[in-house]
């Protein structure tokens, strides 16, 4: 893939935009403001503080930027943290035709997405994803949110961005560990939808564990393509089908329930790639998939430096009653998303008891 190509991808939501991807591309952000927004706040994560910073300069000869910086990582999912950023923006006087930039991970991106939802019960913004993981799913889709006692995402909105910039020269500076934990829903993408990101995994995998390398910026196009074909079909997790926006939460049911279960202690990629074995041994079990698929999975993750067993300190006891309470469960029944094939998922209804613990015994069993 050519380093200079910008590749656009749109997203036909009730407000299409589009993402876009290339280096430097973050410098298009005063167009994409455009001119009727007077005041922009930059809300960013302290690790950014520098390139938020750039960016507010671009915005400064046409707006008035105000800086805020947020708290690090999940840390800034908080109640607290969205009532600060409200208190920030009614102390700027901002009204319904300003706008909110976001500079940082996919916990900036989802705060700040939630905060421009519901400040004056929704305005402009704007993601400029600085990780990995934040540019191939946090900051496509729409979603947005905050994490409470009860468990991850689940209070948020629904709220279209005016457009997300993915500009590949951040990557450059992410630490190596950032990267590969980033790498987790690349790689699921491919197992839900796009099978030529496995494949280039497989081949390529020294190379796609180089943010910089052009095979890592394709298996990064390849997936917020994969990300923006299944939201265009299902905005707001109302169909069923392939196309079901709720397959984009492969791994996801367990994965949050070990996040919540860890304190948020835990990398969501990390989580995540966890929670995709476990899915997989499910299928498995449920005569979906077959044991070469169940390997793949441990075979591809573990060659980008993902772990694929559990060894943290919560039971399956524990973990099963917050997968319950997972945003994809309807009344008592849990929902899991589940592969037939490679480049297939589904989703299925009360998967039992027992074959769950079956799963859970096998990404805890000493490998």
């Amino acid at each position: 893939m050519n380093d200079s190509v910008v590749h656009r991808v749109e997203v036909r939501a009730d407000s299409p935009y589009e993402v876009v991807i290339g280096r430097g591309v973050s410098e298009q952000v005063t167009q994409l403001i455009g001119p009727a927004s007077q005041r922009v706040a930059v809300l960013h994560a302290p690790s950014v503080r520098g390139y938020a910073e750039r960016v507010g300069e671009l915005l400064q000869n046409s707006h008035t930027v105000h800086l805020h910086a947020l708290a690090d990582a999940e840390a800034a999912k908080t109640v607290e943290s969205l009532a600060s950023c409200w208190d920030f923006l009614g102390d700027a006087g901002f009204t319904r035709s300003d706008a909110v930039v976001a500079v940082g991970g996919g916990a900036t991106t989802d705060l700040a997405g939630f905060v421009a939802a519901s400040w004056l019960r929704g305005i402009d913004v704007v993601h400029i994803p600085t990780t990995t993981l934040a540019m191939v799913d946090a900051a496509v889709g729409g979603k947005t949110g905050i994490n409470t006692s009860a468990g991850k995402n689940l209070v948020g909105a629904f709220h279209e961005p005016r457009g997300v910039l993915v500009d590949l020269e951040v990557l450059d500076s992410l630490p190596r560990d950032e990267h590969q934990a980033g790498l987790a829903e690349v790689i699921k993408a491919g197992f839900i939808r796009d099978t030529a990101i496995v494949d280039l995994v497989e081949s390529r995998a020294d190379e796609i564990l180089d943010s910089t390398s052009s095979s890592c910026a394709e298996v990064i196009v390849r997936s917020i393509a994969v990300k923006a074909e299944v939201v265009s079909a299902d905005l707001r997790e109302r169909a069923g089908g392939s196309l079901s926006r709720e397959i984009l939460n492969y791994g996801h049911t367990l994965g949050h329930a070990i996040e919540r279960a860890e304190g948020y202690k835990w990398r969501h990629g990390h989580a995540i790639s966890v929670g995709m074995v476990f899915a997989a041994e499910v299928a498995q079990r449920l005569a979906m998939i077959d044991t070469e698929l169940v390997a793949q999975h441990r075979r591809l993750l573990t060659t980008v430096g993902l772990p694929t067993n559990y060894g943290g300190n919560a039971g399956f006891d524990q973990l099963l009653e917050v997968m319950r309470i997972d945003k994809k469960s309807r009344g008592s029944t849990l929902r899991m998303v589940l592969l037939n094939a490679l480049g297939s998922a589904k989703l299925v209804a009360d998967p039992p008891t027992e074959v769950l613990e079956s799963a859970f015994a096998a990404i805890t069993a000493p490998q």
